[in-house]
């Protein structure tokens, strides 16, 4: 059974918007949690003052592994090498990487 074209060009066009939604988000929490959190933590010892700064690495962790799935989600879709994959995978962990790499990826496969 196969799918029509306007449909499966749907899921990409989804899958894309997924991506670029996970890499933004994971790169904007990344920031957050590399210059606000570790400094709050560990220069100013903030973290028992403000039991909230704790949600920062936790909802990165999340986002994070949302990210990884969307990346090889998308990484499966347009038939990228695993070399690829893996580039992006790891662009989650750098800061600002992950906004890079969503550009390249957008304008590459878009």
């Amino acid at each position: 059974m196969t799918t029509s074209p306007s449909k499966s060009g749907g899921q990409s066009t989804a899958a894309m918007t997924r991506f670029r939604v996970m890499a933004i988000l994971c790169g904007v929490n990344l920031l957050l949690l590399i210059f606000a959190y570790m400094p709050a933590k560990y220069i100013w010892d903030l973290i028992d003052e403000n039991k909230w700064l704790i949600s920062i690495p936790i909802a990165h962790g999340y986002f994070y592994i949302v990210y990884i799935l969307t990346a090889l989600q998308i990484g499966v879709q347009k038939r990228m090498s695993l070399l690829t994959i893996g580039a992006l995978v790891l662009s989650g962990t750098l800061p600002f990487a992950s906004f890079i790499a969503e550009r390249k990826i957008v304008k590459k496969y878009s």
